[in-house]
């Protein structure tokens, strides 16, 4: 993986194309325990909890209103 700056658990993000704020739940490792790129992010869906894998490449930092 390429240096960049990683995504932290707790960190909300969203797609590049759109969609629902995300709550980032695990940074994924290879078997090697590097970060393989990829996240577990969940969001609600109504009431319903969801959860998805996403590539880095496809999401963005949601910048707070604070």
């Amino acid at each position: 993986m390429s240096k960049r700056e990683l995504y932290g658990v707790g960190d909300i993000v969203k797609l590049k194309s759109g969609g629902p704020d995300m709550t980032v739940k695990e940074l994924l490792t290879n078997i090697a325990d590097q970060p393989s790129g990829s996240y577990r992010c969940q969001w609600f869906a109504g009431k319903k909890l969801d959860n998805g894998i996403f590539p880095h490449e496809s999401l963005v930092k949601v910048e707070s209103e604070s």
